[in-house]
């Protein structure tokens, strides 16, 4: 009987604060900088909240802009974005969370963007397994504005990192958003903590 084969790590994203759009993802020994969505981290994601849903989901596939970047070597399922593609984010459509050909009846987003957030992305395997009710979609990881920005609920690297990070993920890579932020996971100092502050801080010049 063989060994079960391990896991690969996590990645594992982690906002600053509870009212902050920054964040850090972490994956082994690496970190980059990362934007989250404007409307925070919520365990109950709902359409149009503009959150970064908490838990731990799969990593489906790749989207990239042939015309705009040569796409590094990768071990998820990779395609070029096409002019007519979109992404049906209208949960009363049949379509609802999935790849859609436009014009299309239902609302969407186009995935053909001039301002470059969607010249390489990843699909996170949110509300997908089937899509149901009103719990969101289009949840990627994609390319983050220059300043940083909030996202509408996706997690957004540089473009640099990003293209570092899509040759890290394997098929069995997951993403991890973490519902406590830094701040909130960090406890704060107890009164013994600064009584030995004080120790450390205490010289014999000063007897």
């Amino acid at each position: 009987m063989t060994d079960p084969v391990p896991l690969p790590a996590p990645l594992i994203v982690q906002a600053d604060s509870a009212d902050s759009s920054l964040a850090w993802a972490t994956l082994g020994e690496r970190r980059w900088r990362c934007a989250i969505g404007a409307g925070g981290v919520r365990e109950d994601k709902v359409e149009g909240d503009a959150a970064t849903p908490v838990g731990t989901f799969p990593l489906r596939r790749i989207y990239f802009r042939n015309d705009r970047l040569v796409l590094p070597k990768v071990r998820l399922p990779a395609r070029p974005i096409g002019e007519h593609d979109g992404w049906c984010d209208d949960p009363r459509a049949p379509s609802y969370n999935r790849l859609v050909r436009i014009p299309n009846d239902w609302s969407h987003e186009r995935m053909w963007r001039e301002d470059g957030l969607y010249d390489l992305l990843v699909v996170v395997g949110y509300n997908d397994d089937p899509p149901e009710g009103e719990w969101g979609s289009a949840i990627f990881l994609h390319i983050a504005r220059d300043d940083l920005g909030p996202t509408q609920g996706c997690v957004a690297f540089s473009r640099d990192d990003l293209l570092e990070l899509v040759t890290l993920l394997t098929p069995h890579t997951r993403l991890q958003v973490l519902s406590l932020s830094a701040a909130e996971a960090t406890p704060p100092a107890s009164d013994d903590d600064d009584d030995m502050k004080q120790f450390e801080d205490f010289d014999e010049k000063d007897w």
